[in-house]
C-alpha cells in the first residue's frame, strides 16, 4: 500500500538543489523515511536521475554501522561522487551519525551534492534543527496523515474512515492493522516505549512519574486553556503533589520539541495583540492522545477541534486561538464587556480565516452562539463554521460559511469555497 504525500513531495521538489540541507522533521513514525526513500526516490528516477547518483543510507540499519563514524561517512560519500553531475545524498536517522553537524557542514562544500536528512529521536528534535543549522538548513515539517491522505487508501465509507481516524489518528502504520485492539496496542506501546522514553533519556529526567502525570492531564484537558501555573495548582489540589511551574514549563517544552503537542496562543482580534497566557495545547496525532487515556475519553467534539487544528497546520497556516471583546451598556447605563471566543485564526501571508468548530448546531440558540464571535469581527476576512454533519456548504446573510467536517478535510480548497 503506497500513500501519496504530495504536500511534502512538492515541497521537496521546490527546494531541490537550493544549496541548503533539507532537514525533514516530525514526530516519529509519521512517514519521513518513506517520503524520502520511496516517494522522492521514485520522483528522481522518473525524471532521469541515475540510481548511482542517489546515495541513500539508513543509519539505523545494522549493516551501515561503520558509516556512523564521521570519517567513514565522508570517505564513503566522497568515493561515490565520480563526476560533476548532481548527487543526491539522503541520510535517514542522522542523529545516529557521530558528529553529524560537522559531517553535514562538510557536505555543503561539495558543489554537486544535494543533501536530505531525517531525524526523529531524542538527539534530533525541532530545537536542534534551529540551533545547529541556522541559515544552512531548510526544514520540511512532516505531519501524520491528514484525513484526505488516510481516506485515499481506506477501504470503507467516509463515515467509517472518520470513525477510525478520530479514534486511532493518522500514523501510517495504524492502517496496517485490521483489528481495533491491535491498533490500540500499537499506539499505546509507541507512546510509552518510544516517545516518552526518548524525552526521559534526552533530558535525563529523574522523576518520570511527574512527566507521566503531566501528559495525562494535558491529554484529558486537550484544547482547554491552561498554563504552568494552573497546572501546578492542579497537581497540588488533585494529585497532592508539589511541582513548580518552572519544572512543568520545561516538561511542556520537551513535549513540544518532540512534536507530541503543539501550543496555540490567544490573540485579541480587535486589540490586535497576543495574550501569551493561558494557551491551548493540541496533540500532533489524536490516536496517540487517545491511546494515552486508554481510549476512555474520546469525545468527538473535542477530537474534531484538534483534527481541524492539525489540518490547518498541515496546509501551512499559522494557527492561533482568538478572542473578541464587545462593549455595551446595561440597564443602569454602565459599560459592560463580553468576551467571545474564536476557535482558530489561520494566517498564511496575506490570507486569514476565522474558524469555529461546532460539533452540531441543533437549534437557533446554538447557531446564534457559534455566530456571535464571528459577527463581531469587523473585517472582511472569511468566517467559517465547521460542523460534524455532512451538510452542503451554505452561506448566510452575514457572509458566514457553514460546512461539514468531511467536506472541509477532503477538499484542499475548502477554505476558499
Amino acid at each position: 500500500m503506497e500513500i501519496k504525500r504530495d504536500v511534502y513531495l512538492n515541497k521537496l521538489k521546490r527546494k531541490e538543489n537550493n544549496g541548503l540541507i533539507k532537514v525533514i522533521t516530525g514526530v516519529r513514525r509519521c512517514g519521513k523515511s518513506f517520503l524520502l526513500f520511496n516517494l522522492f526516490h521514485n520522483y528522481l528516477t522518473q525524471k532521469g536521475v541515475d540510481e548511482d547518483h542517489i546515495i541513500e543510507i539508513a543509519l539505523d540499519d545494522r549493516s551501515n554501522k561503520d558509516l556512523r563514524d564521521p570519517d567513514n561517512m565522508l570517505k564513503y560519500v566522497k568515493g561515490r561522487i565520480t563526476d560533476k553531475q548532481t548527487y543526491y545524498i539522503i541520510l535517514d536517522e542522522i542523529q545516529m551519525l557521530n558528529e553529524f553537524e560537522d559531517v553535514l557542514n562538510s557536505f555543503l562544500h561539495i558543489k554537486n551534492a544535494d543533501v536530505y536528512v531525517t531525524g526523529s529521536n531524542s538527539r534530533f528534535l525541532s530545537s536542534d534543527v534551529i540551533t545547529e543549522f541556522r541559515g544552512r538548513g531548510d526544514e520540511i515539517r512532516v505531519y501524520p496523515l491528514s484525513f484526505k491522505e488516510y481516506f485515499s487508501v481506506y477501504e470503507g465509507t467516509t463515515d467509517e474512515a472518520w470513525d477510525d481516524y478520530f479514534n486511532y489518528g493518522g500514523l501510517p502504520l495504524t492502517l496496517m492493522y485490521d483489528i481495533p485492539e491491535d491498533k490500540a496496542n500499537y499506539l499505546t506501546s509507541l507512546f510509552n516505549k518510544v516517545y516518552l522514553s526518548d524525552i526521559v533519556d534526552r533530558h535525563k529526567i529523574r522523576n518520570q512519574d511527574e512527566l507521566d502525570e503531566l501528559v495525562n492531564i494535558l491529554s484529558s484537558a486537550m484544547g482547554s486553556y491552561t498554563n504552568p501555573t494552573k497546572l501546578a495548582k492542579t497537581f497540588k489540589s488533585v494529585k497532592n503533589k508539589v511541582i513548580s511551574d518552572k519544572t512543568l514549563k520545561k516538561y511542556i517544552d520537551y513535549l513540544q520539541d518532540a512534536f507530541l503537542i503543539s501550543k496555540a496562543v490567544r490573540f485579541d482580534i480587535k486589540g490586535k495583540r497576543y495574550i501569551n497566557s493561558p494557551a491551548k495545547y493540541y496533540f500532533e496525532d489524536i490516536g496517540l492522545r487517545n491511546a494515552r487515556l486508554n481510549f476512555r475519553q474520546t469525545e468527538e467534539n473535542h477530537i474534531m477541534e484538534n483534527i481541524i487544528y492539525n489540518e490547518l497546520r498541515i496546509r501551512g497556516y499559522h494557527v492561533d486561538v482568538g478572542i473578541v471583546e464587545v462593549f455595551g451598556k446595561n440597564n443602569e447605563h454602565k459599560t459592560t464587556k463580553k468576551q467571545f471566543e474564536v476557535d482558530f485564526i489561520a494566517t498564511k501571508g496575506s490570507e486569514k480565516y476565522y474558524i469555529q468548530s461546532a460539533f452540531s448546531i441543533s437549534n437557533t440558540d446554538k447557531l446564534q452562539q457559534e455566530q456571535n464571535s464571528l459577527k463581531n469581527i469587523n473585517d472582511s476576512f472569511k468566517k467559517i463554521i465547521v460542523v460534524r454533519d455532512n451538510i452542503k456548504v451554505r452561506r448566510n446573510d452575514y457572509g458566514i460559511v457553514t460546512m461539514g467536517i468531511c467536506n472541509f478535510l477532503l477538499d484542499e480548497n475548502s477554505l476558499n469555497i
